[in-house]
């Protein structure tokens, strides 16, 4: 039998803070709290899977109000974009 195992290009915090256009800082943060999907901290230092879109900055009004709209929309309406 088989085991077949699926390869993932990593990308590290420092990389994808560069990408994303914010602070190192800002992007360990993200990963801590759950933000970043299928960030893992291997040693002392995060990893990113490579593509992984950056996720919607709470800290804004307008973020809010978008965070708030997507939970509220009916799911046939969240799949459209």
């Amino acid at each position: 039998m088989k085991t077949e195992v699926a390869y993932v290009d990593w990308v590290t915090v420092k990389d994808i803070a560069i990408i994303w256009e914010i602070t190192t800082r800002r992007a360990q943060y993200l990963c801590a709290n759950g933000k970043v999907k299928g960030a893992q901290k291997l040693g002392d230092i995060w990893v990113v899977p490579k593509g992984t879109k950056k996720p919607i900055d709470g800290r804004t009004r307008a973020a809010k109000k978008r965070i708030n709209a997507e939970e509220t929309a009916p799911k046939s309406f969240q799949n459209r974009r």
